[in-house]
This record gives C-alpha cells, structure tokens and sequence, in this order.
C-alpha cells in the first residue's frame, strides 16, 4: 500500500510572543538573515541548512490542545483525508488552503493536534510537490 503522508517532517513551529523581537535573537543565534514576518506578521520563517524549516509562530498561544508543533508532507491532500478516514482517526478540519501551503488537521488517541501539508501550485491549482 502506498501511504499519502510522507515520513519527511516539513516544518517544526516555536511560539513566540513578539514574532520580529523573537526573529532577531535567532538571527543572531544562528548567524542568518531572516525574512520580514508573514501570513498577517505572524510567523517568520528560520532558514536552516538541512532538515525540516523552523517558524516563529505568534499566532495563538501554544497548548495541549494545539496548534500542531510540527506538520509531515504530502502530495495529495484528498488522499490523506480518504487515508485517515479508513483508518478511523479523528478529523480536525478539512483541507484548508491558506495560499502557499493547504493543510488538514486530526487527533491522535492522545488527542494531540497533528497537521499533514502540500505545497500549492498557483498556476494549476493544484498541490504541488516539495
């Protein structure tokens, strides 16, 4: 069986308070330039060498209820959600399109917020591949 939701983590998420005061003490930290604040001055992406993206993350406070810490990649929203409905897990959203990346979002048993993402391709309309 070929499994829609990669083993590849795309993205680890750090709150943060104040998301420009946040970004330049990891700029300094790790020696890089970062980008101006995105998606409403919320979230400032860290860029890394090798390995999953870093984000400061404003958006709301982090709790046990979420948002997710972390999302996996996929190519293929729709099949996710068919994937996790055979398999019974518990839906947190639907696809939800934000622009750059669509998302869905499920509980594991331990009812921690989890997130699976595909890159969008403007020109088609369609997911894209990382």
């Amino acid at each position: 069986m070929t499994n829609p939701i990669r083993r590849e983590v795309g993205q680890v998420f750090i709150p943060v308070t104040d998301v420009v005061r946040a970004a330049q003490w990891y700029a300094r930290l790790l020696g890089t330039d970062v980008g101006e604040p995105t998606h409403d001055s919320t979230i400032v992406d860290i860029p890394m060498q090798a390995g999953p993206g870093l984000a400061l993350d404003a958006n709301a406070p982090f709790t046990p209820d979420g948002p997710p810490r972390f999302f996996w990649w996929a190519d293929d929203l729709d099949a996710v959600v068919t994937h996790l409905r055979e398999l019974g897990v518990e839906l947190a959203s639907g696809i939800v399109d934000i622009g750059s990346v669509a998302f869905v979002q499920f509980r594991d048993p331990d009812q921690n917020l989890l997130m699976v993402c595909a890159r969008q391709d403007r020109s088609s309309g369609r997911s894209a591949t990382p």
